[in-house]
């Protein structure tokens, strides 16, 4: 596992943007995994320009979901399909046709799952998966205890969960789903290079557990240890539990230019 420690969440995103850019640069139909919230919104805003700018095409490039909430309809404001739509899709001119998610509406929720992962799969895999990661170590809704080698499926949202999000719904905790469908850890796992993105002080303690702790489902992003290409990018706030953190930056610091993350 590959840890970057940048300045701020702008450096971070542009430092992962810059990582699209090039992935796009060697295949320019790559398949780009991406999440939601406040956390890699300076991600989407960096690659948006650099695709104003000319500099990155992404005329073909497809976009796939990690994760959905269960019954709202796709056209709900506050689906993940509408907020990548607004915050990634839109900014970046792609067509929806390019988009890949699961079916939170299905009537049978448990086969729009193994759709999803097949879907994924007919697609050619994920070449970059972004990801981000909670207080308690949880990456896309693999609360813990997660197991490490599970797929796409139906998962229920912890109160907290549903206490943080109902902002989202004019703090109204009623209209908060209380079941998602989520890419397991086992799915996240087999896209080719995984990257993390972790801003705040509030993160510290939960990077440092999936970095430098054991691979335990407790820590569900402790599962990116497991992976040949997982990059984790933090902010010095978030880095500052990090036992290692001298060594990251010397590392870092002395990689070739055109190596990238």
């Amino acid at each position: 596992m590959e840890v970057v420690i940048v300045p701020d969440a702008r450096a971070g995103g542009e430092l992962i943007a810059e990582a699209m850019a090039r992935l796009l640069g060697r295949k320019p139909g790559a398949l780009l995994g991406v999440a939601t919230g406040s956390t890699p919104l300076p991600v989407y805003e960096a690659l948006a320009a650099k695709v104003r700018s000319g500099a990155v095409d992404i005329s073909r490039a497809r976009i796939a979901q990690l994760d959905e909430y269960v019954g709202l309809p796709a056209e709900h404001p506050e689906s993940y399909r509408s907020v990548l739509r607004r915050e990634v899709l839109e900014p970046l001119g792609i067509a929806m046709e390019a988009f890949l998610g699961p079916d939170g509406t299905a009537e049978d929720v448990q086969a729009a799952c193994e759709a999803y992962d097949r879907a994924l799969a007919e697609a050619g895999g994920v070449d970059l998966q972004l990801l981000g990661i909670g207080t308690d170590g949880h990456i896309g809704f693999n609360e813990p205890c997660s197991s490490l080698a599970s797929r796409t499926r139906i998962k229920t949202l912890t109160a907290q969960t549903r206490v943080d999000n109902a902002r989202f719904f004019g703090g109204d905790i009623d209209q908060v789903p209380h079941h998602v469908i989520t890419q397991g850890i086992g799915t996240i796992l087999e896209a080719r290079h995984l990257v993390l993105l972790a801003t705040g002080e509030g993160k510290a303690d939960a990077v440092a557990a999936a970095v430098e702790g054991p691979v335990a489902a407790v820590c569900p992003a402790s599962a990116l240890q497991l992976h040949p290409h997982a990059t984790v990018v933090v902010d010095e706030p978030a880095a500052t539990k990090l036992k290692l953190a001298d060594y990251f930056r010397h590392t870092y610091a002395n990689k070739p230019d055109w190596q990238g993350i």
